[in-house]
């Protein structure tokens, strides 16, 4: 059995408040996150993988192997929902996947292994996310079905959150054997030199 082509949206647009800088640039062992996390999404077999980009477009778009990955949200600044729109419209004009692996740019330590066991369930119908110990979290798979319904609902910093919420259809993939799940916040998140 092959499993059908899943894209990559990878929402790397924000400026990181919080966090002090734009989180996309921030490094573990001279690694930007946003390199991680695309090299996260290729080796969980996801093709193609876009990068959704923002604050800092330019600097995270010379990061990319393929500059070309890169989508630009004009409104990113408004928060997450802007991106995932862009980012969902990006990938309507791509005819193959059939669902869409939503991945979050400061999830360092969520692994290829999560993401291809979330992606397994990918069909055009398809809405399912990863939990862990029961807890929903990232990545979320979006069958292709409803990218347009969700790219027209989603705002401000809920991204899909309010889409999500009470759906009777949504699957939740525990993960929590995989990772923990845990994003990056502010710097001392991340770990310190060795």
């Amino acid at each position: 059995m092959t499993t059908p082509p899943v894209a990559g949206l990878l929402l790397a647009a924000g400026a990181g408040r919080r966090f002090g800088s734009p989180k996309a640039l921030a490094q573990i062992d001279g690694d930007p996150l946003v390199l991680r996390a695309l090299r996260t999404l290729t080796a969980a077999g996801c093709a193609p993988v876009r990068v959704v980009v923002g604050a800092a477009a330019d600097q995270v778009r010379a990061l990319l192997p393929d500059p070309s990955q890169a989508v630009e949200a004009a409104d990113w600044a408004t928060g997450m929902g802007a991106s995932l729109g862009a980012g969902l419209a990006a990938l309507a004009a791509t005819p193959e996947p059939v669902a869409a692996l939503v991945h979050l740019v400061d999830l360092p330590w969520v692994g290829p292994d999560v993401l291809a066991r979330v992606a397994a369930l990918a069909a055009a119908d398809t809405v399912a996310r990863a939990a862990y110990d029961g807890i929903p979290g990232h990545p979320v798979l979006l069958g292709r079905r409803w990218w347009s319904e969700i790219a027209g609902t989603a705002r401000g910093d809920r991204g899909a959150r309010d889409w999500l919420a009470g759906r009777a259809d949504l699957t939740l993939v525990e993960c929590g054997d995989l990772g923990s799940g845990r994003d990056v916040d502010r710097p001392a998140d991340l770990p310190g030199p060795a």
